[in-house]
């Protein structure tokens, strides 16, 4: 039985008092704004379209990689009211690390970088001697306040300055840096800072390598500790959170190529130490720089030759490193003092170091850093329980491990489906006739023999079904379609087996060659949708004339992205998009292969079970946690969530780059966690069944990264607008679709449910600079009292560190989980609106609490073991923030927290969601407008994308990344890679 732990701590720490105050001297330098003028002729020689602003992007990046104790801000924008700034800072005890003499060869790089075409060497030349006239200045003793705010906003959330938000981090960074080093029994770790740009919130601190001899070998990883600064609303202090992380590093070569192998297509991060400074006159530093390697020309080269592309005329005390000679021995420049340290990604292989560092040593490790803070700062007190008890549903999951007991639970959550099956389909269907049961339409889109039959076992056992649905002879099931079919109390299934022909599942037709234009993949993704939907027509399927028609759902055997002959290459998003087109919504499992590091024979049941449920899930069929509150919560209370999907990057058109998406969730009255989801259509200005909302959605679909769609006939290019105006524009349009989704809301109680990372870019009223208590602002209209009948909860996960990271207090041992609702002792309790969410440990992780990463321990048996091979894992922490309800009226906020925390615990589901319910299905409604292969993840501070393993599972985790959505299983408590940003980052 697990522990019953009654608090738990987080790795965060906020001033003593909103007076407290801490001012930093700091030698700083002005960008000149007397270069401007000059700047901008030299951009904008020979340019159609003129540039508004000098972009200083590349140089930044090159004086972080060549001078990394400098502190890069972003440049004042006066057009958007940015207050006065400097460009350049530096701690006043640090040497100059800027000399005149490397100032002026970074300016003279930075300008032919800006213009290296031949016919602008005279006016190059000409610019770079005016603006040698006017070198600006370091100014000698600016002081920084790193603490204390103005005054916290008009809800009395903080406000930090913006400069603290890097100043401040790097200042309680370096405080780290001083202590002595960490102790973790098998030696000592020592931290060095890695360089920060104005991208780059907070600071990060990035231990030596340690090496670990593993079965093929030794391997190489470090610990590190992030230390960002947030706010939590409308508490009046800000808060330091510190992070910490296993982040291993490349080193096995090739054996028939005797290099690193480096996936095609992406940068790769590398961390160097120089022997002496880059730059002429520099001092020494402590800290790394950072590269990039990519593929160039013949070979993987460093980025543009450097760092910005800016050192291929540069002059410098040591030479760059030499890709090449990295990449065939990327051992030794670990071992050399880490020299050079290529950061690992999954794509790279198999890793002997298992990523993530478990609750017990990530506890020891930011206790320890904690110690570094000033006595105007202290740790944030524990947090306790609930005063309300039920921190689980009132019908929570149950699993025994007594075998009778075990199948009558299988049994029953079996009948549980098909009866929300059932419910779904009566919702969706035409009225039926006395003693009539709905029909379950599903289709089978097979490759293998092998897969389609463990698809037809698996929705036998899912659904706890009876018999073998009519199985036809092996010649009958290859040659054509097969209709299997069961009867139970609840509904009919009724089971549609094809074969994918026609190589539907293979390769897209592209042109031969590794690049492909946007307009070659646009037109391959455009035919082979054709194909799919001609296909699922031929068996009968058929777009859905109206509401009264009932989406089908198919399983998809396909392969995986890695098994495409590239990612332009990979068909399912064309398959997704035909068969919605048909009317059939889909869900891909992969075909059952064997290869090197990869089984995916083995796990073939467990698959299939998923898929089917994950598919059922698109027809609306969840078990819905029921609250346990009574009469605590409004009767009949609903859940509608908000959620937008973005595209992947920036294209040059503004097609399809935002799409927002609203469902619906309300629970049957009857209690037997019987639910109605339906989706917003706002084309019909209505509210229509789930499923056929994500159909209509397939309309605002994006094609894959690096596309863009075929001009229509006689359509006129949209020109693209500037960021700052778009933005603007998209954030009226959203606002104004809030309220018309808001106004349909009237009438019955209900609760509005917000992903603060996701939304609040859009739906500037979420940010904790704007938001008022009881309040709401959508539309037009400035900020009002909430509807009578709404209510306004914003949740916000461990995404882009936001939420601290965290552990359940043991005074008699290891530091473990814990899961439950948690609450703030040193608030009111009557008028407190923040509150912290936990849930258990997925089922798949088995470590430890107790395990150590960095050396061997002895275990409960009392045997020495090593889990520095081991993957870890920590659920993350889930801010519930209650933005507006109405206490006057009866409302307890903490009652609609708890609620809300409820809502992490599907019934049918093995382990709790990232999210609340209601927003875990509006976030996967992106599959059907983003492609849903994402494997790109490029972090602007460095970090390496092995830290997924190791993140918070919100951390980007589940319905919910922005840059692309994920299978559903990683909508559960399974971590994905955190961003580099902070809540600062969207204001």
């Amino acid at each position: 039985m697990a522990r019953p732990y009654g608090s738990i701590r987080t790795a965060a720490a906020r001033p003593v008092s909103p007076d407290a105050s801490v001012v930093e001297r700091y030698r700083a330098l002005p960008f000149p704004e007397e270069w401007t003028g000059a700047l901008l002729t030299l951009c904008n020689a020979g340019r159609d379209k003129p540039l508004e602003t000098v972009p200083t992007f590349r140089m930044d990046q090159v004086v972080q990689a060549l001078a990394p104790d400098i502190l890069v801000r972003s440049r004042p924008n006066r057009a958007r009211g940015d207050g006065r700034d400097f460009w350049l800072y530096v701690p006043r005890g640090v040497p100059d690390p800027l000399p005149r003499a490397a100032l002026e060869g970074l300016l003279g790089a930075w300008l032919r970088d800006l213009r290296p075409e031949p016919e602008f060497r005279t006016l190059l030349s000409e610019t770079r001697s005016g603006l040698l006239e006017h070198l600006p200045r370091w100014q000698e003793d600016v002081a920084v306040e790193l603490l204390r705010q103005e005054q916290p906003t008009g809800g009395g959330t903080a406000a930090p300055d913006p400069r603290q938000f890097q100043l401040s981090t790097d200042w309680l960074a370096r405080r780290i840096v001083a202590l002595e080093p960490y102790d973790y029994g098998g030696g000592r770790l020592l931290f060095r800072a890695m360089p920060r740009g104005p991208m780059d919130r907070g600071a990060e601190l990035v231990s030596q390598a340690l090496e670990f001899e593993g079965p093929k070998g030794s391997e190489w990883y470090s610990v590190v500790i992030n230390i960002t600064l947030h706010t939590v609303p409308f508490d009046p202090l800000p808060r330091f959170h510190v992070h910490t992380h296993i982040r291993r590093y490349a080193s096995r070569v090739n054996a028939k190529t005797g290099r690193l192998f480096l996936p095609f297509g992406r940068k790769t991060t590398v961390l160097l130490r120089p022997r002496v400074p880059w730059l002429p006159g520099a001092p020494a530093s402590d800290r790394f720089a950072v590269a990039r390697l990519a593929w160039s020309q013949g070979g993987h080269d460093w980025v543009g030759g450097g760092p910005a592309g800016m050192l291929r005329g540069m002059s410098l005390r040591e030479s760059f490193p030499d890709a090449e000679a990295i990449l065939t021995d990327p051992a030794g420049w670990l071992k050399d003092g880490m020299r050079a340290a290529v950061l690992y990604s999954t794509a790279m292989g198999s890793h002997e170091v298992g990523a993530g560092l478990m609750t017990d040593q990530r506890s020891k490790i930011s206790e320890w850093a904690l110690q570094a803070l000033p006595e105007q700062l202290r740790p944030v007190p524990a947090l306790v329980r609930t005063r309300l008890s039920g921190s689980t549903p009132a019908n929570p999951r149950r699993e025994s491990s007594k075998e009778p007991v075990k199948a009558e639970e299988e049994r029953l959550r079996a009948e549980a489906r098909r009866a929300g099956a059932a419910y779904a389909l009566r919702n969706m269907s035409q009225p039926l006739r006395a003693g009539e049961v709905p029909t379950l339409e599903t289709r089978l889109l097979w490759q293998t023999s092998e897969m389609r039959d463990t698809a037809i076992a698996a929705l036998v056992t899912h659904l706890g079904l009876k018999g073998d649905g009519g199985t036809p002879t092996a010649q009958e099931a290859f040659d054509g379609t097969v209709v299997l079919e069961w009867q139970s109390p609840e509904l009919t299934v009724r089971l549609r087996c094809l074969r994918l022909a026609r190589a539907l599942g293979h390769d897209l037709a592209l042109p031969e060659g590794r690049w492909h234009s946007r307009e070659a993949v646009t037109i391959a993704i455009r035919n082979r949708r054709r194909e799919v939907a001609a296909f699922l027509a031929e068996d009968g399927a058929r777009t859905p004339a109206g509401l009264s028609s009932v989406p089908t759902v198919a399983l998809v055997e396909i392969d995986r992205a890695k098994d495409f002959s590239s990612a332009d290459h990979d068909a399912k998003f064309a398959v997704r998009l035909g068969c919605a087109d048909a009317g059939v919504l889909t869900q891909f499992m992969a075909v059952p292969k064997k290869a090197k590091g990869y089984n995916s024979e083995k796990n073939k049941e467990f698959r299939a079970a998923k898929a089917w449920d994950d598919g059922l899930r698109q027809l609306g069929v969840r078990v819905h946690p029921e609250h346990s509150l009574g009469d605590r919560l409004p009767e009949g209370l609903r859940y509608a969530a908000v959620w937008m999907v973005r595209k992947n990057r920036r294209s040059r058109t503004r097609w399809a780059g935002y799409v927002p998406v609203a469902v619906l969730v309300t629970p049957d009255p009857s209690g037997t966690g019987l639910a109605r989801v339906d989706g917003w259509d706002d084309e019909a200005r209505a509210w229509v069944p789930y499923p056929v909302m994500l159909l209509r959605l397939t309309k605002r679909a994006e094609v894959p990264n690096g596309t863009v769609p075929v001009p229509r006939e006689g359509e006129v290019p949209v020109a693209r607008l500037s960021w700052w105006a778009d933005m603007t524009e998209q954030r009226q349009a959203t606002e104004e679709w809030l309220h018309r989704v808001r106004r349909t809301l009237r009438g019955t109680p209900t609760v509005l449910l917000a992903h603060g990372q996701n939304m609040r870019s859009h739906w500037t009223w979420l940010q904790d600079g704007n938001v008022v208590v009881d309040k709401f602002r959508d539309g037009h209209a400035p900020a009002r009292r909430l509807d009578p009948d709404l209510r306004l909860v914003r949740v916000r996960t461990a995404r882009n560190r936001e939420t601290a990271q965290w552990w359940a207090v043991n005074p008699d041992g290891a530091n473990g989980l814990a899961a439950h609702l948690w609450t703030d002792p040193t608030a009111d309790t009557d008028t407190a609106r923040v509150f912290w969410s936990t849930t258990p440990k997925a089922r798949t992780f088995k470590l430890s609490v107790a395990a150590d990463k960095l050396a061997p321990r002895v275990n409960t048996k009392g045997k020495v073991t090593v889990d520095t091979d081991k993957a870890a894992w920590n659920p993350g922490l889930v801010e519930l923030a209650v933005l507006g309800c109405h206490p006057d009226d009866g409302d307890v906020p903490e009652a609609l927290a708890l609620a809300v925390h409820q809502l992490r615990q599907a019934p049918d589901l093995p382990d709790a969601l990232s999210l609340p319910l209601p927003l875990h299905l509006a976030g996967l409604a992106q599959e059907y407008v983003l492609p849903t292969r994402n494997d790109e993840y490029e972090d602007s501070t460095g970090s390496d994308a092995d830290a997924a393993a190791d993140a918070d599972p919100d951390a980007a985790a589940a319905p919910g990344v922005e840059t692309a959505p994920e299978p559903e299983q990683l909508a559960l408590n399974i971590p994905l890679q955190p961003g580099p940003a902070g809540e600062a980052a969207e204001v």
